[in-house]
């Protein structure tokens, strides 16, 4: 599929919004950290270039625009370890969820916090790797799902505990769906560069202290069971996301509970990677209506 080694969508330092090729620095792995981006012209889900125009980089970017997500399906409960600390019997199937589009947001955006969500405490972290699907795929074979990946990001499934648990129904989407409560980046590295993505390490630190610190080899459902799974009779589309859960270490599975407060700053990390580094923020509420 791609021509890319790693996908960026950034903000140029002549005002122009581009997808490119990131130039990563010598001795540097974290797409966070770039400066310039070779510019793609074309389709990144089909034929495209990577031109030898380079621009300079201003503001990464979600690695997708809105546009090109049509879902974003979630893992519940997809780490060994995680389902322990949770009081959780191990499951037999992937716990699937879903977030809309509006939660999406890019490697550096503030996580915004509304009303709604400032009266109780439970606002939580859950660092997770994001597999991309690059092709169509229906009733794929666990031996065959990996070629349907476009590539891997990191990402943060923010959610709120007291919304999650008691305040949606038994449902855990409005507890995770909130705008801007998936934040992901800091690009996608291409699925050729990344042979296995259940041998990388995946970390959250909040306020520099690190929270969370595992492999992905820890999951219960790896990418290609998961993404043949999905698939079964239903078709994932170019463009969807798929987080594909959180390792030990969240918030409230500590002893008094962690939960993120106004001005935190959490930073989510996937070996190969990078960063996305999001703060925390309290916002108004616009008037009822």
């Amino acid at each position: 599929m791609p021509a890319f080694s790693r996908l960026v969508r950034f903000l140029a330092r002549d005002g122009r919004t581009y997808y490119g090729d990131a130039i990563l620095p010598a001795g540097v792995s974290d797409i966070a950290k770039i400066r310039q981006a070779r510019v793609i012209k074309g389709d990144i889900f089909g034929k495209h270039d990577v031109t030898e125009q380079v621009a300079d980089v201003r503001l990464l970017l979600a690695p997708l625009a809105r546009e090109e997500v049509k879902t974003v399906r979630c893992l519940g409960l997809n780490y060994e370890q995680h389902a322990k600390e949770s009081g959780m019997p191990l499951p037999k199937y992937p716990v699937l969820f879903y977030k809309p589009v509006t939660s999406l947001g890019g490697p550096f955006d503030i996580i915004p916090v509304a009303a709604p969500a400032q009266d109780v405490e439970g606002l939580d972290y859950e660092c997770e790797l994001v597999a991309v699907m690059g092709r169509e795929a229906r009733d794929v074979a666990e031996s065959e799902a990996l070629d349907y990946v476009l590539g891997y990001a990191v990402g943060d499934d923010i959610s709120h505990r007291e919304w999650q648990l008691k305040r949606g129904g038994g449902q855990w989407s409005l507890g995770k769906g909130f705008d801007g409560w998936a934040p992901f980046g800091p690009g996608i590295v291409s699925a050729s560069l990344i042979k296995d993505p259940q041998t990388l390490r995946i970390t959250t630190k909040v306020n520099g202290k690190t929270v969370q610190d595992s492999s992905t080899k820890d999951m219960i459902f790896g990418v290609a069971k998961t993404i043949s799974f999905l698939s079964q009779g239903t078709t994932l589309l170019p463009g969807d996301l798929i987080f594909t859960g959180t390792p030990q270490g969240v918030g409230s599975g500590r002893k008094p509970p962690l939960w993120l407060r106004n001005g935190d700053v959490v930073e989510v990390g996937l070996e190969g990677v990078g960063t996305c580094v999001n703060r925390v923020e309290h916002i108004e509420s616009r008037p009822k209506l």
